[in-house]
């Protein structure tokens, strides 16, 4: 993956489902979420047990969520990404992010056979942060 690339897909996608976002605030994936939000993309929480997260409404799973997706961002353990990279297939996102830490073979074989954009052990955060840096989504 590109950093040309990488800086396509952040600025022309909109909405982001966040796989495992945490409701609490020190969590690395509560703070990557809220820095997207305020860089004016649309947070989907994705998470078991919670109801809603920075103002949004959770959902169980990608499967549930009722709207067309763009990144599926994953904060899980590479173990549990390819039934997440199966999911986002599945629904019609566009890429698979997984988040700075995790990679695997499998899940990238699923995303990149069916045509999706595949980032590992990169975090969007931090590749947003670099690349757009100030501007916010979708005025730059």
């Amino acid at each position: 993956m590109s950093d040309a690339e990488v800086q396509d897909i952040l600025l022309n996608s909109h909405t982001v489902a966040v796989v495992g976002l945490s409701p609490k605030p020190d969590r690395a994936s509560h703070q990557v979420a809220q820095y997207l939000q305020e860089h004016g993309y649309r947070i989907i929480p994705v998470h078991p047990g919670a109801e809603t997260i920075l103002g949004e409404r959770v959902y169980q799973r990608l499967e549930d969520i009722p709207e067309p997706v763009d990144i599926v961002d994953v904060f899980r353990k590479a173990d549990d990404t390819p039934p997440v990279a199966e999911s986002a297939v599945r629904m019609g996102a566009k890429c698979l992010w997984l988040q700075l830490g995790i990679e695997n073979d499998v899940a990238e074989a699923i995303a990149t056979a069916a045509g999706l954009i595949f980032v590992q052990n990169r975090c969007i955060k931090i590749e947003h942060a670099n690349w757009i840096g100030g501007r916010v989504h979708g005025q730059g």
